[in-house]
């Protein structure tokens, strides 16, 4: 199997093509009036995908297309921020929505503004006499007029990458842009399975493997193979790179070939196998990878803490040092006596597993890639 030499990601990311809105307010009251707030409908959802318009709130999808007519910048580009930021407002965690609850890093509401640039950016977009982080109407506006500070419409990769100081962040967000603007998605038959949607080109082009769709948020492994998993529609791109990656692996046998570089291997350990997901969906850049040679036990504080949304990283030093990677539900790792009951249960390498719970024969440490 050949294991191309670029991260999916570069396929992934589409450009964010700046609104030519023309002269739309003067340059004086830019982050200080009020705009009328609506709750959505047919002007709202006007130019919108079907994708769009079928997960994105209408009172967020309102504020969306004001906030970015009244900058002068992507409504899109803002919705693609507050999917990857706060779901919409639709994240269960408390610093998404609840008054005063922040993450770790200290960022607060449904676009998880920091203090500092709160403070320099933040607005009263609903008129109530109060900037609030964690007012949808606020935040989304606020976002509008940080991006604008930031460089956008001109240069929406410079605005995003101030917004968020990583590369990944910048090509997720503008994925999600593109695919809310309003190019109507083929309407899902009611039988699930891969017939429901047409292979991804973007993926396809770039791999061995083959590549087909599913409805949903969850992995499935292909009817009939086990080595193939089936890619969920509803899950960020960066999660179904990381999805076809775990495919280019796994006919590979377990082994040390893969360091300090994963790229090409002819087999994979544990950690060169988590490497190399990272890697291929630009997670983690190659020559970071190469130069730090991450082992099983580098990645116990690597990451965010606790499971993430659609990605989760098991590593553990005791009994004995280990990693693997759970991804939409599927758990790839090389480790299958008494821990696989799927079709790969008596192959070792990189395998999709299938077990109802995660194994119990270790004490874990559970991160995330940030974001996801």
């Amino acid at each position: 199997m050949t294991l191309t030499a670029y991260p999916l990601r570069v396929l992934l990311a589409a450009a964010a093509a700046a609104m030519a809105f023309g002269a739309l307010v003067l340059a004086a009251l830019l982050g200080t009036a009020a705009p009328v707030v609506g709750s959505g409908g047919a002007a709202a959802t006007a130019g919108a995908s079907a994708l769009a318009s079928r997960e994105i709130p209408p009172l967020y999808l309102n504020l969306y297309r004001q906030a970015g007519e009244h900058y002068g910048v992507d409504w899109a580009v803002l919705a693609g921020i507050g999917r990857v930021e706060c779901d919409h407002g639709q994240d269960p965690d408390p610093s998404c929505t609840k008054e005063g609850a922040v993450n770790p890093a200290g960022a607060g509401g449904p676009m998880q503004f920091l203090p500092g640039t709160w403070a320099e950016y933040g607005v009263d977009a609903d008129g109530d006499g109060r900037i609030d982080r964690w007012d949808p109407a606020d935040a989304i506006w606020s976002a509008a007029n940080y991006l604008r500070a930031s460089g956008a419409p001109g240069d929406y990769a410079r605005a995003l990458f101030a917004y968020n100081h990583a590369d990944w962040y910048v090509a997720e967000v503008e994925s999600w842009a593109a695919r809310y603007r309003g190019s109507p998605e083929p309407v899902p038959s009611a039988v699930n399975g891969p017939s429901q949607q047409a292979p991804d080109v973007a993926l396809q082009q770039d791999t061995d493997t083959p590549v087909e769709l599913i409805d949903g948020e969850h992995a499935e492994l292909a009817p009939g193979d086990g080595h193939v998993a089936l890619v969920p529609a509803g899950v960020p791109p960066v999660v179904q790179a990381m999805l076809v990656a775990g495919n280019e692996l796994q006919e590979l046998p377990y082994g040390p070939a893969g360091h300090p570089d994963p790229r090409g291997a002819t087999q994979e350990d544990c950690s060169s196998s988590v490497n190399y997901v990272l890697y291929r969906s630009g997670v983690r850049p190659i020559a970071e990878i190469i130069r730090d040679n991450p082992l099983a036990q580098d990645y116990v504080n690597w990451g965010d803490p606790g499971p993430g949304r659609w990605v989760s990283i098991y590593a553990t030093t005791e009994p004995t040092n280990h990693v693997f990677i759970v991804i939409a539900g599927l758990r790839l790792d090389t480790s299958y006596n008494g821990t696989d009951v799927g079709p790969n249960r008596f192959e070792g390498g990189p395998r999709w597993r299938i077990l109802d719970q995660i194994p119990t024969w270790a004490h874990w440490s559970v991160r995330h890639p940030p974001g996801l």
